[in-house]
Protein backbone atom coordinates (compact mmCIF):
# COMPACT_ATOMS: atom_id res chain seq x y z
CA UNK A 1 0.00 0.00 0.00
CA UNK A 2 1.18 3.49 -0.84
CA UNK A 3 -0.91 5.10 1.91
CA UNK A 4 -0.22 4.25 5.56
CA UNK A 5 -3.18 4.20 7.92
CA UNK A 6 -2.35 5.42 11.44
CA UNK A 7 -5.21 5.33 13.98
CA UNK A 8 -5.53 7.99 16.70
CA UNK A 9 -8.79 7.02 18.40
CA UNK A 10 -11.64 8.61 16.41
CA UNK A 11 -9.11 10.30 14.09
CA UNK A 12 -7.31 8.38 11.35
CA UNK A 13 -4.12 9.66 9.75
CA UNK A 14 -3.62 8.71 6.11
CA UNK A 15 0.05 9.18 5.24
CA UNK A 16 1.20 9.30 1.62
CA UNK A 17 4.09 6.84 1.43
CA UNK A 18 5.45 6.74 -2.09
CA UNK A 19 9.14 7.60 -1.72
CA UNK A 20 10.90 9.83 -2.33
CA UNK A 21 8.45 12.73 -2.87
CA UNK A 22 4.95 11.22 -3.03
CA UNK A 23 4.62 11.87 -6.75
CA UNK A 24 0.96 11.30 -7.59
CA UNK A 25 0.75 8.41 -10.04
CA UNK A 26 -2.50 6.44 -10.53
CA UNK A 27 -1.52 3.80 -7.98
CA UNK A 28 -1.00 6.36 -5.21
CA UNK A 29 -4.16 8.27 -6.16
CA UNK A 30 -6.26 5.10 -6.18
CA UNK A 31 -4.78 3.96 -2.86
CA UNK A 32 -5.60 7.35 -1.32
CA UNK A 33 -9.20 7.24 -2.52
CA UNK A 34 -9.62 3.66 -1.28
CA UNK A 35 -7.93 4.35 2.08
CA UNK A 36 -10.18 7.35 2.64
CA UNK A 37 -13.31 5.33 1.87
CA UNK A 38 -12.18 2.48 4.14
CA UNK A 39 -11.34 4.77 7.06
CA UNK A 40 -14.71 6.51 6.83
CA UNK A 41 -16.48 3.18 6.42
CA UNK A 42 -14.78 1.94 9.58
CA UNK A 43 -16.13 4.89 11.54
CA UNK A 44 -13.37 7.52 11.44
CA UNK A 45 -14.74 10.86 12.63
CA UNK A 46 -11.89 12.90 11.17
CA UNK A 47 -9.00 12.38 8.75
CA UNK A 48 -5.46 13.76 8.81
CA UNK A 49 -3.86 13.69 5.36
CA UNK A 50 -0.09 13.77 5.74
CA UNK A 51 3.04 13.20 3.68
CA UNK A 52 6.62 14.36 3.92
CA UNK A 53 9.06 14.78 5.40
CA UNK A 54 10.15 17.97 3.62
CA UNK A 55 7.81 17.22 0.70
CA UNK A 56 4.10 16.67 1.36
CA UNK A 57 3.64 15.74 -2.28
CA UNK A 58 5.56 16.94 -5.31
CA UNK A 59 2.38 16.83 -7.38
CA UNK A 60 1.64 14.66 -10.38
CA UNK A 61 4.26 12.15 -11.49
CA UNK A 62 5.33 14.06 -14.61
CA UNK A 63 7.92 11.50 -15.85
CA UNK A 64 5.23 8.81 -15.69
CA UNK A 65 2.75 10.99 -17.55
CA UNK A 66 5.31 11.86 -20.23
CA UNK A 67 6.07 8.15 -20.63
CA UNK A 68 2.48 7.68 -21.81
CA UNK A 69 3.27 9.71 -24.91
CA UNK A 70 0.15 10.50 -26.93
CA UNK A 71 -1.87 7.57 -25.57
CA UNK A 72 -5.02 9.59 -24.91
CA UNK A 73 -6.86 6.80 -23.10
CA UNK A 74 -3.93 6.27 -20.71
CA UNK A 75 -3.59 10.00 -20.09
CA UNK A 76 -7.30 10.34 -19.37
CA UNK A 77 -7.12 7.38 -16.98
CA UNK A 78 -4.10 8.80 -15.14
CA UNK A 79 -5.57 12.27 -14.75
CA UNK A 80 -8.95 10.82 -13.78
CA UNK A 81 -7.29 8.91 -10.95
CA UNK A 82 -5.88 12.17 -9.58
CA UNK A 83 -9.08 14.20 -9.86
CA UNK A 84 -11.09 11.31 -8.39
CA UNK A 85 -8.80 11.33 -5.33
CA UNK A 86 -9.08 15.10 -4.98
CA UNK A 87 -12.87 14.90 -5.38
CA UNK A 88 -13.05 12.21 -2.68
CA UNK A 89 -11.31 14.59 -0.25
CA UNK A 90 -13.64 17.44 -1.21
CA UNK A 91 -16.70 15.21 -0.74
CA UNK A 92 -15.57 13.54 2.49
CA UNK A 93 -18.50 13.37 4.92
CA UNK A 94 -16.10 13.93 7.84
CA UNK A 95 -13.56 16.75 8.29
CA UNK A 96 -10.12 16.37 6.71
CA UNK A 97 -7.05 18.31 7.87
CA UNK A 98 -3.97 18.47 5.65
CA UNK A 99 -0.62 18.16 7.45
CA UNK A 100 1.91 19.76 5.12
CA UNK A 101 5.32 18.82 6.50
CA UNK A 102 7.08 20.26 3.47
CA UNK A 103 6.58 21.47 -0.08
CA UNK A 104 3.21 21.11 -1.82
CA UNK A 105 3.30 22.25 -5.44
CA UNK A 106 0.62 21.74 -8.11
CA UNK A 107 -1.26 18.50 -7.43
CA UNK A 108 -0.07 18.44 -3.82
CA UNK A 109 -1.55 21.90 -3.37
CA UNK A 110 -4.82 20.78 -4.99
CA UNK A 111 -5.18 17.95 -2.47
CA UNK A 112 -4.53 20.40 0.37
CA UNK A 113 -7.10 22.89 -0.96
CA UNK A 114 -9.72 20.12 -1.00
CA UNK A 115 -9.25 19.63 2.75
CA UNK A 116 -11.05 21.56 5.51
CA UNK A 117 -7.94 22.85 7.28
CA UNK A 118 -4.26 23.15 6.44
CA UNK A 119 -1.34 23.03 8.87
CA UNK A 120 2.05 23.70 7.26
CA UNK A 121 5.62 23.38 8.47
CA UNK A 122 7.42 26.56 9.43
CA UNK A 123 10.44 27.38 7.32
CA UNK A 124 11.44 27.53 3.66
CA UNK A 125 8.68 25.24 2.42
CA UNK A 126 6.57 26.31 -0.53
CA UNK A 127 2.96 25.86 -1.55
CA UNK A 128 1.15 26.84 -4.72
CA UNK A 129 -0.42 26.09 -8.07
CA UNK A 130 2.59 26.53 -10.35
CA UNK A 131 0.92 25.11 -13.47
CA UNK A 132 1.68 28.08 -15.74
CA UNK A 133 5.39 27.64 -14.98
CA UNK A 134 5.31 24.31 -16.84
CA UNK A 135 2.80 25.21 -19.53
CA UNK A 136 -0.42 23.95 -17.93
CA UNK A 137 -3.73 25.65 -17.17
CA UNK A 138 -5.32 24.83 -13.83
CA UNK A 139 -8.98 23.83 -14.38
CA UNK A 140 -11.59 26.40 -13.41
CA UNK A 141 -12.76 24.34 -10.44
CA UNK A 142 -9.22 24.17 -9.05
CA UNK A 143 -8.77 27.91 -9.60
CA UNK A 144 -11.99 28.45 -7.64
CA UNK A 145 -10.51 26.62 -4.64
CA UNK A 146 -7.62 29.08 -4.64
CA UNK A 147 -9.95 32.07 -4.95
CA UNK A 148 -12.04 30.70 -2.08
CA UNK A 149 -9.17 30.87 0.40
CA UNK A 150 -7.15 33.92 -0.69
CA UNK A 151 -9.64 36.15 -2.53
CA UNK A 152 -10.15 37.04 -6.19
CA UNK A 153 -7.32 39.46 -6.94
CA UNK A 154 -4.62 37.65 -4.97
CA UNK A 155 -5.64 34.34 -6.51
CA UNK A 156 -5.35 35.88 -9.98
CA UNK A 157 -1.80 37.02 -9.29
CA UNK A 158 -0.76 33.64 -7.84
CA UNK A 159 -2.43 31.59 -10.57
CA UNK A 160 -1.34 33.62 -13.59
CA UNK A 161 2.26 33.80 -12.33
CA UNK A 162 2.29 30.17 -11.19
CA UNK A 163 3.75 31.39 -7.92
CA UNK A 164 4.98 29.18 -5.10
CA UNK A 165 4.95 30.98 -1.75
CA UNK A 166 6.69 30.13 1.51
CA UNK A 167 4.72 28.98 4.51
CA UNK A 168 4.82 32.32 6.40
CA UNK A 169 3.26 34.14 3.44
CA UNK A 170 0.78 31.31 2.92
CA UNK A 171 -0.40 31.81 6.51
CA UNK A 172 -0.55 35.59 6.13
CA UNK A 173 -2.90 35.38 3.12
CA UNK A 174 -5.03 32.53 4.45
CA UNK A 175 -3.81 29.79 2.15
CA UNK A 176 -2.95 27.75 5.24
CA UNK A 177 -4.59 28.00 8.65
CA UNK A 178 -1.70 27.31 10.99
CA UNK A 179 2.09 26.85 11.08
CA UNK A 180 3.95 24.37 13.26
CA UNK A 181 7.37 22.81 13.63
CA UNK A 182 7.92 20.22 10.95
CA UNK A 183 7.67 17.36 13.45
CA UNK A 184 4.46 18.75 14.97
CA UNK A 185 2.40 19.36 11.84
CA UNK A 186 0.42 16.10 11.94
CA UNK A 187 -0.18 16.47 15.68
CA UNK A 188 -1.55 19.99 15.27
CA UNK A 189 -3.82 18.82 12.47
CA UNK A 190 -5.13 16.06 14.69
CA UNK A 191 -5.72 18.43 17.60
CA UNK A 192 -7.80 20.69 15.36
CA UNK A 193 -9.92 17.73 14.33
CA UNK A 194 -10.33 16.62 17.94
CA UNK A 195 -11.83 20.02 18.69
CA UNK A 196 -14.49 19.41 16.02
CA UNK A 197 -15.13 15.85 17.13
CA UNK A 198 -15.87 17.14 20.63
CA UNK A 199 -18.77 19.25 19.32
CA UNK A 200 -22.35 17.93 19.04
CA UNK A 201 -21.81 15.63 16.07
CA UNK A 202 -24.82 16.03 13.78
CA UNK A 203 -25.09 19.84 14.01
CA UNK A 204 -21.35 20.13 13.28
CA UNK A 205 -21.52 17.79 10.31
CA UNK A 206 -24.65 19.39 8.84
CA UNK A 207 -23.18 22.89 9.21
CA UNK A 208 -19.96 21.70 7.60
CA UNK A 209 -21.84 20.12 4.69
CA UNK A 210 -23.70 23.38 4.02
CA UNK A 211 -20.50 25.42 4.28
CA UNK A 212 -18.64 23.20 1.81
CA UNK A 213 -21.23 22.85 -0.95
CA UNK A 214 -19.09 25.15 -3.11
CA UNK A 215 -15.98 23.00 -2.59
CA UNK A 216 -17.87 19.90 -3.70
CA UNK A 217 -19.31 21.75 -6.70
CA UNK A 218 -15.88 23.05 -7.74
CA UNK A 219 -14.48 19.54 -8.11
CA UNK A 220 -17.32 18.12 -10.21
CA UNK A 221 -16.35 16.94 -13.71
CA UNK A 222 -18.03 19.85 -15.47
CA UNK A 223 -15.76 22.28 -13.58
CA UNK A 224 -12.63 20.23 -14.37
CA UNK A 225 -13.24 19.61 -18.10
CA UNK A 226 -10.84 16.67 -18.21
CA UNK A 227 -11.06 16.15 -21.97
CA UNK A 228 -9.98 19.74 -22.63
CA UNK A 229 -7.26 19.47 -19.98
CA UNK A 230 -5.76 16.42 -21.69
CA UNK A 231 -5.99 18.17 -25.06
CA UNK A 232 -3.92 21.00 -23.61
CA UNK A 233 -1.43 18.51 -22.11
CA UNK A 234 -0.29 17.49 -25.59
CA UNK A 235 0.16 21.07 -26.88
CA UNK A 236 3.73 21.96 -27.92
CA UNK A 237 4.13 24.74 -25.32
CA UNK A 238 3.04 22.39 -22.56
CA UNK A 239 5.31 19.55 -23.64
CA UNK A 240 8.25 21.96 -23.89
CA UNK A 241 7.58 23.28 -20.38
CA UNK A 242 7.23 19.82 -18.92
CA UNK A 243 10.47 18.56 -20.48
CA UNK A 244 12.26 21.64 -19.17
CA UNK A 245 10.90 20.79 -15.72
CA UNK A 246 12.28 17.24 -15.98
CA UNK A 247 15.64 18.62 -17.06
CA UNK A 248 15.74 20.90 -14.01
CA UNK A 249 14.78 18.07 -11.69
CA UNK A 250 17.56 15.92 -13.12
CA UNK A 251 20.26 18.45 -12.22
Amino acid sequence: MLVERIPHGPIVELKLARAPVNALDPALCNDLRNALAEAIGDGAQGIVLSGGPKVFSAGLDVPFLLSLGEDRAALLSAWSAFFDAARALAESPVPVAAALAGHAPAGGCVLALCCDYRVMAEGPYRLGLNETQVGLVAPEGVQYLMRRVVGLHRAERLLVGGEMIESAQALAIGMVDELAGIDEVATRARLWLEGLVALPREPMLRTRAISRTDVVAAMQPERIQLESFVDAWTAPDTQKGLRALIARLGK
